[in-house]
């Protein structure tokens, strides 16, 4: 016998499914990357509602997963929160033109990845003129419950006991200088990975450049439930 339940349920889910693809295209260019992260998180959660409410009892379920999908989706795709994209914007402003890549991470952190060129001479910690700018603008306005991470790279020239206190020295110089700007100390980390984080091949000039570097990392405070 055909089970006429499940033939009608067809239409309602393959209608959840397409409101779950318009919330995802609704992620246009035209948003700020806060909103598109929500409305993608969205569409990605009234899809897989729609499809486990399609499993489970079809129809009305289908379209009740969608629309639960589609709410728990928009949350988790909203903690890039506000005042770290303005924190984004401001930090491309501020490092356009230098080489340094400001971008957002699969965790929800802002980096900001700065060159040797840019921050360090070769075999050294001290931080150059050109970079202080560039940390004066990322220590500006922070919020005093986010968190710094500076972490410091090198390339693979040298020992490996030298590399790692060279990149050691390099975030901790980079640290006291945002916390002589106003960052709370306390939530500041410094560390350094040596030479055992590349990005870039270190046979080369270009990729022993690439790999001395400097990343600073800017994370929000995980919303506890209760």
């Amino acid at each position: 016998m055909i089970n006429t339940s499940s033939l009608s349920s067809r239409p309602l889910q393959r209608g959840a499914i397409l409101i779950a693809a318009a919330l995802a295209l609704a992620a246009c260019s035209s948003m700020d990357e806060r909103q598109r992260t929500t409305a993608k998180g969205a569409g990605v959660g009234a899809a897989t509602g729609a499809v486990v409410g399609g499993v489970t009892g079809g129809g009305d379920r289908a379209v009740k997963g969608a629309a639960i999908g589609a709410a728990v989706g928009a949350v988790a795709g909203n903690l890039w929160s506000r005042h770290m994209e303005e924190k984004r914007a401001e930090m491309e402003r501020a490092t356009q033109g230098t080489g340094i890549d400001v971008a957002r991470t699969a965790d929800n952190r802002l980096k900001v990845n700065v060159p040797s060129d840019f921050s360090f001479d070769v075999g050294s910690a001290a931080i150059k003129p050109q970079m202080r700018p560039v940390l004066d603008q990322f220590a500006q306005g922070l919020d005093p419950r986010m968190r710094v991470t500076v972490v410091g790279h090198t390339d693979s020239t040298g020992g490996e006991a030298v590399n790692d206190r060279l990149s050691l020295d390099r975030a901790v110089h980079v640290r006291d200088y945002l916390t002589g700007r106003g960052v709370d100390p306390t939530r500041v980390l410094a560390n350094g990975r040596g030479e055992s984080d590349p990005i870039a091949n270190n046979d080369t000039a270009i990729g022993r450049a690439q790999n001395r570097r400097v990343e600073i990392f800017l994370s929000e405070p995980q919303q506890k439930a209760g």
